[in-house]
């Protein structure tokens, strides 16, 4: 039998759900970066945004060197999880500091997933991608939090992304952002 998407999903669910029992974090399915040019699998978000990109035995490595650029731009850590074909092509595709899990089926059809390589922390956060998580009205309000809004309340939202990148530092826009994020009521949160 094959690994699925599905079943890695939900046993990753399993997995983040105890590991973050915190009623601050919340566990996305399918957020959408940088305007639509990559969906991560699953985003987790409480004091860092962490990323999980599942590549079963049906999937190809195709697309992973864009996603791979992407994720890099946004997320603290990202960890792949990913069938154990997959291994040795994977590691000339990702960053050092991705992890790596292996989801592999028990011989009753159960899903396990193995610790490859831990993720470590991202250095290189792309503030405007960052600030483009943010709808436009979220970026308004932060603007006028941080007393950058005169002159551009009625600009298109790429502009009020580079006023943010530009005027906040990176680590205190990652503060500001992961709490809007969470804030957000129209979510599908797991």
């Amino acid at each position: 039998m094959k690994t699925r998407d599905i079943d890695i999903r939900t046993h990753l669910h399993t997995l983040l759900k105890y590991e973050h029992s915190d009623p601050d974090t919340i566990v996305l399915d399918e957020l959408g970066l940088c305007q639509g040019e990559a969906r991560i699998d699953v985003a987790v978000i409480n004091g860092s945004m962490n990323g999980y990109e599942i590549k079963s035995e049906s999937d190809t490595l195709e697309r992973l060197p864009k996603q791979s650029e992407i994720y890099s731009k946004v997320f603290d850590t990202v960890t792949i999880v990913t069938a154990s074909k997959f291994v040795d092509g994977i590691d000339d595709i990702i960053p050092k500091w991705w992890g790596i899990k292996i989801a592999e089926l028990d011989c009753d059809g159960g899903m396990m997933l193995f610790d490859i390589r831990k993720a470590r922390k991202n250095r290189k956060i792309d503030a405007y991608s960052l600030a483009q998580l943010l709808w436009r009205d979220e970026a308004i309000d932060l603007l006028k939090k941080k007393g950058l809004q005169k002159g551009y309340l009625s600009k298109p939202r790429e502009i009020l992304w580079r006023v943010l990148s530009e005027n906040i530092p990176t680590i205190e826009l990652k503060d500001e952002v992961r709490a809007i994020l969470k804030s957000r009521e129209n979510w599908r949160v797991h």
